[in-house]
């Protein structure tokens, strides 16, 4: 029902700033809250941050809350997350995700509360 596509991933040092996109196609993204979240490996999927079908609601892990940003441009089916301040820690693929459950909000940080993923992006902060 519906393609994410990530970009925007890449090198930079500790402190830079980069923004990750998600593009949404086969349906409206406003059909869709959408979230985004990271996987290292060994570990398991972390969530980062979810924002509501109409960009009015907005969650955040506190480990990015301060330096990360989610938004949304409905009108180009595209999620946008504003990371700032980047750590070595913050070393991971980046993954956007997309949910139609109706009850999705009652716990965000689920990875099972979303039922799309995009292909994701590497990112990388180096010190």
């Amino acid at each position: 029902q519906v393609l994410l596509v990530e970009s925007g991933g890449g090198l930079v040092l500790a402190g830079g700033s980069l923004r990750l996109s998600c593009a949404a196609s086969g349906r409206t993204s406003s059909t869709y809250a959408m979230g985004w979240f990271r996987q290292s490996p060994g570990r398991e999927r972390e969530f980062l941050t979810a924002i509501g079908r109409s960009g009015g609601r907005t969650y955040y892990a506190d480990s990015v809350k301060g330096r990360f940003t989610i938004s949304r441009d409905n009108a180009k089916n595209t999620v946008y997350l504003q990371m700032n301040s980047l750590k070595p820690e913050d070393t991971a693929v980046y993954y956007c995700a997309a949910t139609n459950r109706v009850d999705w909000n009652s716990a965000p940080s689920l990875h099972t509360a979303f039922n799309y993923w995009g292909q994701g992006t590497q990112v990388t902060v180096s010190s």
